[in-house]
């Protein structure tokens, strides 16, 4: 049985989505937490993210360019459909009926973390997780691994007979399924033997190239015979330790950093049990009485993504220039389709440093045309993604937010109510005489001053 309250209804739905919309907050004071939960599990119709952005080979003026200017005009076109995917997926995120389902693929990106220039292979791994987010975890980790994006980024396609690269099947085991620990370097070479001849073809589509694998005998994790990558997979899966890594990965992103064994393992072994059943366990998660502990409720930090999703939830706002969010996705260090490297995004107090705090804290009142943006990109040649070209842009082109805010329904809602308590996860600690300093007592500042405070860095 959960135990409903108001402040258990804004945990399960920051946990399991991205905060409270706006169409949420009038009825999360009387509304039961496992009516939320049942609306939650209840997924939306799947539909896939894509780019309108047209196709380099369908454009005709390229025919009459030089080579380095075709190449310069792709590059330009990869940048574009690459930052589409984005937006789109962040939209998702923001308005989305299926916010379990967006927070899970939110999950997987950074878990199956792949970082390619082509938007064809980054549209396709992104929808491959998307679509089964809630599905079974041996079927997302057999998509994503036979996905070109991954293969690609793992150098798979030079994984070869007489020459393995090891690369792919190190990750998998390392990053993806068991955790260090849990096998050995001979495990790395036999699986990097079984997963040769994995590749992809031109148009995207996985390949097995029967000529390049290694047919001969292997001893993988106490097994012997002659293993295909699928073989590897499957007997990576009868492992509990895969069971135990992926939940204890989960649970310390939905639950708590600091890891509760004896519920990691009760959670591991239904899921083992289950056929890795990930709804279920999500299930189990969210609808168990330790979840809504009070040790658990607004103890993680947001990450950026996390943070302006749960803004732009809560404020409705149309938005003239939607590609400036990748510039504070970039400020704030995270930016989808783009993870730093093979281990995803870190979380926790990572997220936190001088200057990304201090721009943090000020997302508010900038995106509410209170005070201009004052911050260029750090300079890092590893995060381009074509944004470097218009740095010395960025004072002119970016301190106007070009967002427009509907204050007018934010009113609305809050015209009686204490805004605190529906946007601070613990707002025992808010200092609300400091707050109301700031403020001329109207709902828009009291909003963007609440909103400007570490408090509401937590969820």
């Amino acid at each position: 049985m959960i135990p409903s309250s108001f402040i258990n209804n804004k945990h399960l739905l920051w946990r399991a989505g991205f905060g409270a919309g706006i169409n949420q907050f009038e009825n999360l004071k009387n509304k039961n937490t496992e009516t939320i939960l049942k609306d939650l599990l209840n997924e939306d119709m799947f539909s896939d993210i894509s780019y309108e952005t047209p196709d380099v080979d369908t454009l005709d003026y390229m025919d009459d360019k030089s080579p380095a200017e075709k190449k310069k005009e792709v590059q330009k076109i990869n940048r574009l459909q690459n930052e589409e995917l984005n937006l789109n997926f962040l939209n998702k995120m923001v308005s989305s009926n299926g916010q379990l389902r967006e927070k899970m693929a939110f999950f997987w990106h950074g878990h199956f973390a792949s970082r390619v220039q082509n938007p064809k292979f980054n549209r396709q791994i992104l929808n491959v997780i998307r679509k089964n987010a809630l599905g079974n975890f041996k079927d997302l980790l057999f998509e994503v691994s036979q996905a070109p994006a991954m293969l690609n980024f793992l150098n798979n396609q030079q994984n070869k007979k007489d020459h393995p690269n090891e690369n792919f099947a190190r990750e998998v085991m390392e990053l993806f399924t068991m955790g260090r620990g849990n096998y050995t370097e001979k495990d790395v070479r036999e699986a990097a033997r079984a997963f040769t001849g994995w590749s992809y073809d031109k148009e995207g589509n996985f390949t097995e190239r029967q000529k390049l694998h290694d047919v001969d005998t292997k001893i993988f994790l106490g097994k012997t015979g002659n293993f295909t990558g699928a073989d590897a997979l499957n007997i990576i899966l009868e492992e509990k330790a895969t069971a135990k890594f992926i939940t204890a990965k989960i649970y310390r992103f939905f639950v708590n950093e600091n890891m509760d064994e004896a519920i990691v393992n009760t959670l591991s072994e239904g899921f083992y049990q289950s056929g890795y059943d990930i709804k279920k366990l999500m299930t189990d998660i969210f609808s168990s009485s330790w979840f809504y502990d009070r040790k658990n409720i607004g103890n993680r930090i947001k990450s950026p993504i996390e943070l302006m999703a749960g803004i732009m939830r809560t404020l409705p706002m149309k938005i003239r220039n939607p590609e400036n969010l990748i510039v504070y996705q970039k400020l704030l260090g995270q930016m989808l389709i783009y993870p730093p490297n093979v281990a995803g995004w870190p979380n926790g107090k990572s997220w936190i440093d001088s200057s990304t705090l201090m721009l943090r804290l000020q997302i508010p009142q900038i995106w509410s045309g209170l005070r201009p943006l004052e911050y260029t990109p750090r300079q890092d040649d590893d995060i381009d993604m074509g944004i470097k070209s218009r740095e010395s842009n960025l004072n002119k082109t970016f301190k106007n937010p070009n967002m427009v805010i509907d204050w007018a329904r934010v009113e609305k809602i809050f015209k009686h109510e204490p805004v605190e308590e529906y946007l601070i996860q613990s707002s025992k600690s808010l200092d609300m005489g400091s707050v109301k300093d700031f403020s001329d007592n109207s709902v828009k500042m009291n909003v963007i001053n609440i909103m400007s405070t570490p408090e509401y860095q937590l969820m």
